[in-house]
């Protein structure tokens, strides 16, 4: 194998390989040699996935081509602008056929990944699914409706990348949980979306695949982890996808492409046969969310998903069927409410959309309670960072040995790399002028003990503890709050990990929690940017300006929150909020 390696490496010389080898043995250009053998195989992996990804593209386009060729008068554009709820309607009635539906849709990703780069790969299998849910008599409460999945979401027969080289190896044997009930109630997964490497990043880049773009402005990204189902949804190219969340990752491409998103509890959908670089960190759990146009979209996924064929395949899920009664209830919120969380200040026009929609829900009937997160500074160092950072980032870097580090991710791989020693004595010197970076970097350098550990676990709970007694106190229904956005200029969120403090709050307490697209960046916002100070007056708030800047006309949303199990009052509220939006739009 060696020696085939270094007739590639030096095809045009004749030398005999094995007199290099046995010349490179035991100095130092056998390790440049190896190297060089270790990066040609990570580049033929990568050239083979990209080409696979590539003849997929031209399979559909060519059966999308014959369609079209079949029924020249079917009206895609129609279709791709119903509702889902109508849409759903209409297939179950058979006003439409979820034929049709399948190709206009996978028409439609076509343009739009030819201008995003959203896509990672198509799922020829959907046409299989199509004669299936054709041939069946019972239709779900997603029939016809063409669906695409995250990249880490197992689908039989199609790998798991998570954007890294070494996933791509043995493709999934199994649906994962979440795809066997999406097909059980007849939804079509069609596509597998983009991811950034190793899925711990809010851009939308990797080394395989390449950058997804957000379809609203080329300029920036879609957000992420769940970036590439962000800018499909956003570009007409998909009614309803799947992504998943363990600091932001399906809220903020949904705040970024101005979507509808929704961050369950954990374990509310199941999550078996979900892949992921590092597994076993259970302090900060992830979800399973769905992404969508709409509200009444995530709550129709979340009724479909919440059925006996999940509790079934996987017992660990609490039985816990869709509270329609919850949703559809127009009884009066008590909603606290915050524009900051005291640790990252957002852009102007992110704390205008509170405010504003504070006003609205007022007006509406609704009472609003100030309300202040506790100590968001020590949540987002000691209890998130600590939580994934625990070995000092050993087991995370170990995911990019051997492969390509992608330039969006360069700058939280190169703070990790930093020794531990030199991360506390880095945070020790910066502490006096910068203090917010010092205790990012002390973070940084993880724990030292099991005993630690487990007192970090403890702590935790110590602290969700305090957040529900003080939610209690107010006897709130739900909270009102920002979220991070408008979208980043591409490059900029590997730069800026900690300014996810307004959504990883929410992974940490287990709560669930929404997004919801508001308004768009005015002339005026653009103007106020300029005057931001941010918090700390230290490089992050500098960068923050510089990443937000150039969005006039891009989505400004916020986030809605619930206790633990009660996605339903979650989702009233941010129905509650898109309606009087809508609302004022209208006016």
């Amino acid at each position: 194998m060696i020696r085939q390696h270094l007739r590639e490496l030096l095809p045009e010389r004749k030398v005999d390989p094995s007199a290099v080898l046995v010349l490179l043995c035991g100095s130092a250009a056998a390790v440049v040699v190896w190297k060089q053998l270790a990066r040609r195989q990570v580049e033929k992996k990568m050239e083979e996935a990209r080409r696979t990804r590539d003849e997929s593209v031209k399979k559909m386009a060519k059966i999308v081509q014959q369609f079209r060729e079949q029924m020249p008068t079917v009206q895609t554009d129609a279709i791709l602008s119903l509702p889902l709820v109508e849409l759903t309607e209409r297939l179950q009635k058979g006003l439409l056929s979820p034929r049709t539906v399948l190709y206009a849709y996978l028409e439609k990703a076509l343009e739009v990944t030819q201008q995003t780069n959203c896509l990672r790969h198509f799922i020829p299998e959907c046409e299989e699914q199509l004669q299936e849910i054709e041939r069946r008599k019972e239709k779900g409460l997603l029939y016809g409706i063409p669906v695409s999945i995250k990249d880490h979401i197992s689908h039989k027969g199609h790998l798991s990348t998570c954007g890294l080289a070494q996933c791509l190896g043995t493709p999934a044997q199994d649906d994962s949980v979440l795809v066997k009930v999406l097909k059980k109630q007849g939804a079509i997964p069609f596509a597998m979306t983009n991811v950034p490497q190793s899925l711990f990043n809010y851009d939308c880049s990797n080394p395989i695949f390449g950058k997804t773009l957000n379809p609203f402005n080329h300029q920036k990204s879609p957000g992420g982890s769940s970036g590439g189902e962000g800018a499909l949804i956003a570009g007409g190219g998909s009614i309803l996808g799947i992504g998943s969340d363990i600091g932001g990752s399906i809220r903020l491409p949904s705040s970024f492409c101005g979507l509808c998103g929704l961050k369950p509890t954990a374990q509310r959908l199941s999550v078996s046969g979900v892949g992921g670089p590092v597994s076993g960190i259970l302090a900060v759990p992830g979800a399973l969310g769905p992404m969508a146009r709409d509200v009444d979209s995530l709550a129709l996924c979340m009724k479909a998903l919440l059925c006996q064929e999940m509790f079934q395949l996987d017992p660990t899920v609490p039985p816990i069927p869709f509270n329609e009664e919850v949703y559809c209830s127009s009884a009066p919120l008590r909603v606290g409410y915050y524009d900051t969380d005291g640790y990252f200040p957002l852009p102007p026009c992110m704390r205008r959309a509170v405010q504003e929609t504070r006003v609205a829900l007022q007006a509406a009937g609704h009472e609003l309670v100030p309300f202040s997160p506790p100590r968001i500074h020590y949540v987002m160092n000691e209890l998130f960072l600590k939580t994934f950072f625990a070995d000092g980032g050993c087991a995370w870097l170990d995911v990019f040995t051997g492969d390509i580090v992608d330039p969006s991710l360069k700058p939280q791989v190169n703070c990790c790399k930093i020794p531990r020693l030199g991360k506390k004595l880095l945070a020790l010197l910066l502490k006096p002028l910068f203090p917010r970076l010092a205790d990012y970097l002390s973070a940084l350098a993880g724990m030292r003990s099991v005993k630690e550990m487990w007192n970090h676990h403890h702590q935790i709970e110590v602290y969700r503890t305090e957040f529900i007694t003080r939610w209690k106190e107010l006897q709130l229904d739900a909270v009102l709050c920002p979220v991070l956005g408008p979208a980043f200029t591409t490059g900029y969120p590997g730069k800026l990990l900690t300014a996810i403090s307004s959504t990883m709050l929410y992974n940490v307490l287990n709560f669930p929690a929404g997004v919801v697209p508001v308004n768009t960046v005015t002339e005026a916002d653009e103007e106020e940017l300029k005057l931001y100070q941010g918090g700390c007056d230290d490089p992050w708030d500098h960068t923050l300006k510089q990443a937000v800047a150039g969005a006039v006309g891009l989505p400004v949303a916020v986030q809605c929150v619930a206790l633990p199990w009660q996605e339903e009052l979650c989702l009233r509220l941010m129905k509650e909020v898109e309606t009087l939006s809508h609302e004022k739009t209208a006016a």
